[in-house]
């Protein structure tokens, strides 16, 4: 679905200056029809979640060579593929670091049999209240204040939102970041700005026994920064092109985006990227995500994230940084590139030869161990406990059943967790949630006043002992989920409020100031695991045994006469009995995680 940005020409050879803004698999496919002129490849420009590449589509292929650059995708995918029968060869890579894999259905262990490290989250009340890195600020303008005031307004946020200057009035009750009909775009602008920046530092600074071991933040108003007319001699007069109609930075002329901001012009681009999403951009707002790809978005957090920093006295970072942070953004490296697509087409020729004893799990490593920088492992087996591609092993759910809502399980549980797009869920026979373009209007009303019921409330009642089945109609897959009711949780430990076993997570990070953050996945979930979906900063991290199923051991690999790839470069390797472990993040590059390859054992290898 992606379309060609600029950053894109650095990394590869299909595209040129000239295709910016085209789509990426239509210009693919010319590039390569223009030195291979009598093959067959048709593109689509679309969401590979999208409804009609469902299984009978992926049926047609004889293998599936994956470089999507999320973990919801490649969940979605590794499902199709474990439906459809058909070979699926992945890969990734991130900087210097990459893997392929290769995952056959009942042969080798499918892309979800081990545990995805879980994104980076950050306590709320750090990121409200006492941020201490600048990581800290970018979630805080990226998560709260760019989706309060342009995101969905129904949506909960932790940011305060009653105005100081409504103490004594019925207007005390307003939300802040509503427009007044006798403001205008800098009237408006400045009173977010004193109010996030200025009157809600003043508010946190009441609580003394917070600040009695931390330093005290500052609070920043628009009048300290700016003079009052001063915005008007910013640079912005009169231009109507499109260039600084989208960005503040160029309205203001400000032009490398390696630059760090002063406050001052943090503060200009601050004032201006709010007045050209209300002035140009006013249809989208109450729509709208942060999107790495967004130049106004990421002017606007970057601005916003060092004002912050500013009166947390962080120090200040460029845009270009801000974007890598925001966006969990790792730049990519061509020879890396190259690398891994070339082990990929190895993999699929293996594949359609059906050279099963010589599929390799191939890992790029930054620096050279034993004298290698290529990693090949035997494909491990399936893990019997997988969700995804054993037999269906119920999962288990810890949820107070008389306080969460259906629409709390489905977002937390079905789709961040579950990695499902268009769930099915039922409780014994009746169907309680339900999504699709065929549904009637009573139907979808009914499900969707479902959604806003405590469990124990619906229909059907979901309290503790019952099992619930939840269904992805277009993934071909199923999974049952028994309910553990539970009166309290951690709301550090467990932020979700909800607990699910059965389902392969990695273990969380140890603590680290270059942890790489979640994205979104979310903060997300993000991230993520995301990704997240994955971020910033890569590590290399231990993965203890306890994540595969008991007894299962990954092995390097000594290879049969069979296989033809060159053997001239030997070496003497060994292997602890570690895990190897893949992480996902939402962007174009994929990290990959690797444990320590370095610990002797008796045992050597003999490795091509």
């Amino acid at each position: 679905m992606d379309t060609i940005e600029v950053s894109n020409l650095n990394r590869q050879f299909l595209f040129r200056q000239s295709h910016v803004g085209q789509s990426k698999a239509k210009v693919a496919r010319d590039a390569v029809l223009r030195f291979r002129p009598h093959i067959s490849i048709t593109p689509y420009h679309a969401n590979v979640k999208d409804s009609n590449f469902n299984v009978d589509f992926f049926k047609q292929f004889n293998v599936v060579l994956n470089g999507l650059d999320n973990l919801d995708a490649r969940r979605h995918v590794n499902r199709l593929c474990l439906a459809a029968e058909v070979p699926l060869v992945e890969s990734g890579t991130t900087g210097f670091l990459g893997q392929v894999t290769v995952h056959v259905k009942g042969k080798t262990e499918c892309y979800e049999c081990q545990p995805k490290p879980a994104p980076k989250t950050y306590p709320v009340c750090t990121i409200t209240s006492t941020p201490s890195k600048f990581v800290h600020c970018i979630v805080w303008a990226k998560e709260l204040l760019f989706a309060k005031l342009f995101g969905d307004k129904n949506q909960v946020n932790d940011l305060n939102v009653r105005s100081n200057d409504a103490c004594s009035s019925s207007e005390n009750t307003n939300d802040v970041f509503e427009w007044r009909d006798d403001e205008d775009f800098e009237q408006y602008g400045r009173r977010i700005y004193d109010h996030v920046f200025g009157y809600n530092i003043e508010l946190a600074l009441s609580d003394e026994e917070t600040w009695k071991k931390r330093n005290k933040p500052r609070p920043i108003y628009s009048r300290d920064v700016l003079p009052d007319k001063m915005t008007q001699q910013n640079g912005n007069v009169d231009k109507t092109d499109d260039l600084s109609s989208a960005s503040a930075m160029a309205s203001l002329g400000l032009k490398n985006p390696q630059d760090i901001w002063c406050l001052v012009e943090n503060t200009r681009v601050f004032l201006e990227a709010l007045k050209l999403f209300f002035t140009n951009r006013k249809k989208e707002i109450g729509n709208l995500s942060f999107d790495k790809d967004d130049q106004l978005a990421v002017e606007f957090v970057t601005a916003a994230a060092n004002i912050r920093a500013a009166s947390f006295n962080i120090p200040s970072h460029s845009l270009f940084e801000a974007k890598g942070i925001a966006g969990n953004i790792v730049h990519a490296v061509a020879t890396t590139n190259a690398i891994v697509a070339g082990l990929i087409v190895i993999e699929a020729i293996k594949v359609l030869k059906k050279d099963t004893d010589c599929y390799r799990m191939t890992y790029c490593l930054e620096h050279p161990s034993k004298k290698m920088l290529l990693m090949p492992v035997e494909p491990f087996e399936p893990n019997k406990s997988c969700f995804v591609c054993s037999s269906q092993t119920p999962l288990s759910l810890e949820i107070n059943t008389h306080r969460s809502k259906l629409r709390d399980f489905v977002e937390k549980i079905v789709k961040a967790k579950l990695g499902m797009n268009s769930p099915l869920i039922m409780c014994g026979l009746a169907l309680l949630y339900e999504v699709g373009d065929d549904l009637e209007e009573d139907m979808i009303a009914n499900y969707t006043a479902n959604l806003e019921k405590v469990l124990s409330e619906l229909p059907s009642p979901v309290t503790g002992g019952k099992m619930l089945t939840v269904e992805d109609l277009q993934q071909e897959f199923t999974c049952n989920i028994y309910i553990k009711h539970r009166e309290e949780f951690d709301e550090e430990k467990e932020p979700d409020g909800m607990v699910l076993s059965g389902w392969t997570q990695a273990p969380p990070e140890k603590k680290d100031d270059k942890t790489s953050i979640g994205n979104g996945a979310s903060t997300s979930k993000s991230l993520p695991t995301e990704p997240m979906d994955a971020q910033k900063d890569i590590k290399v991290k231990e993965i203890s045994d306890g994540t595969a199923s008991p007894g299962k051991k990954r092995k390097l690999p000594e290879f049969s006469e069979g296989c033809t790839l060159d053997q001239s470069n030997e070496a003497d390797e060994t292997r602890n009995d570690k895990k190897i472990q893949k992480l996902d993040d939402d962007d174009d590059d994929d990290l990959v995680m690797l444990d320590h390859w370095g610990k002797d054992t008796s045992k050597k290898q003999r490795l091509q």
